[in-house]
């Protein structure tokens, strides 16, 4: 009983039917031919050339680059079940439908062209064979059940069909298994085609690929302005507020307080930007804090007790977009890493601008309560990325006693 279940699934999807429509639509350009050429005591001869004398026509069809994306996008929707099908999904939830691997671009090369064109005469002798058998097993069904007045010999039928008798309609069930076993198959084999003839070109491949590589960057970009701005907002919340009540002095809470103010709101701009980022909606890069605004960090870290020494040399005015936005985004983490770890210790700041790179060094006295690592956490670890990605280098650690971040960010 299981087994014949999943012998008739098939039958139930709408999948299959939508295939045997595309299929035969692709017949209609035999059928057209056929109709041009004149099927009257036709010989099988005749119908062997009306079979192939649409070939040649189709394959300089075939020629168009936007043939592919036509035959692509019907591909998709024909051959393939719907976003809403149970096949269509991977089982997983929260996984959307499965790619049919089908590309909807036009032809970009001419081997886009032949595979298209191989494409065009499957879909049409596969669809013109269905359509003649679907024709054939439709008229013997009807004439056993003796619903056709033709005679044998005038009912155009290929097979000889029994005579006339009451046990005939017991025959019925035959060539409508046959057709749905034909109907099945062949939206099978066309299904197989589509993916290996329309799948996407080893172009369309290295470009997905570079679009899917450029997303994942843009989302670890992401990841790292929220980490290093949020962090930094909390971190000198935290520090300011247990300053305050530790002191317990009214003027010194109203410092604390402002100091607070002024960080959250700074990182309620930088997470709004970030969020019209996530809704494509973002705002141009330059935009975004550079080294120039490095003063508003410094004097961050000194409103909760930090006795910051920043020495700044060179023209970090003119460093180019992507390296000072780095930059700032480094100098920001350094600093967090501090009122985290080590408190309100003195810090050392080293920015300097030379001819060919950018040199950023903090220093500051190591924390007594931990014994260092060197490895540090993920906000030191954005840091090191940051540095790969604009092709310089950085190093965090302790060295000479203190703990040192270190890195070089090359200007070209």
């Amino acid at each position: 009983m299981i087994r014949m279940i999943r012998l008739l699934r098939p039958l139930t999807r709408a999948v299959t039917y939508t295939r045997w429509l595309h299929l035969l639509v692709g017949g209609l350009v035999v059928l057209a031919a056929a109709t041009i050429h004149g099927v009257e005591s036709a010989t099988a001869r005749d119908w062997l050339v009306i079979t192939l004398l649409p070939i040649p026509f189709v394959a300089a069809v075939a020629l168009v680059p936007a043939m592919r994306r036509a035959e692509g996008l019907q591909a998709r929707l024909m051959l393939f079940p719907g976003a809403h099908a149970p096949e269509a999904r991977t089982g997983d939830p929260g996984v959307g439908p499965v790619d049919p691997g089908v590309s909807g671009a036009p032809s970009a090369s001419w081997r886009d062209r032949g595979r298209t064109a191989v494409w065009l005469v499957v879909r049409l002798e596969l669809g013109w064979g269905l359509g003649v058998a679907s024709v054939q097993l439709i008229g013997y069904a009807l004439a056993l059940l003796g619903t056709t007045s033709e005679a044998p010999d005038d009912d155009g039928l290929f097979l000889p069909r029994p005579e006339q008798a009451a046990w005939s309609a017991l025959l019925l069930p035959l060539p409508l298994i046959c057709l749905s076993v034909l109907v099945v198959a062949a939206g099978g084999v066309a299904t197989a085609a589509a993916r290996s003839l329309l799948g996407p070109s080893p172009t369309e491949r290295l470009a997905a690929l570079e679009e899917r590589t450029e997303q994942l960057l843009e989302r670890n970009r992401i990841a790292r302005e929220l980490h290093d701005s949020i962090g930094h907002a909390l971190t000198v919340a935290v520090v300011q507020a247990g300053a305050a009540r530790a002191a317990a002095d009214p003027a010194f809470t109203d410092r604390a307080l402002e100091a607070i103010e002024e960080t959250g709101r700074d990182a309620l701009e930088d997470l709004e930007r970030v969020l019209r980022v996530l809704r494509e909606d973002a705002e141009p890069a330059h935009r975004r804090p550079t080294l120039a605004a490095a003063d508003r960090l410094l004097e961050s870290a000194r409103t909760v007790g930090a006795k910051v020494d920043a020495e700044v040399s060179g023209p970090v005015d003119d460093l180019p977009g992507p390296v000072s936005r780095e930059g700032y985004r480094m100098l920001q983490e350094a600093l967090t890493n501090v009122l985290r770890h080590a408190g309100p210790v003195p810090v050392r700041v080293r920015v300097a601008v030379a001819e060919d790179r950018l040199t950023l060094d903090v220093r500051n006295a190591l924390p007594h309560r931990t014994a260092p690592t060197g490895r540090g956490g993920s906000g030191l670890r954005g840091i090191r990325e940051r540095a790969v990605l604009l092709g310089g280098r950085a190093s965090t650690g302790p060295a000479d006693g203190e703990w040192r971040v270190h890195a070089e960010l090359p200007l070209r």
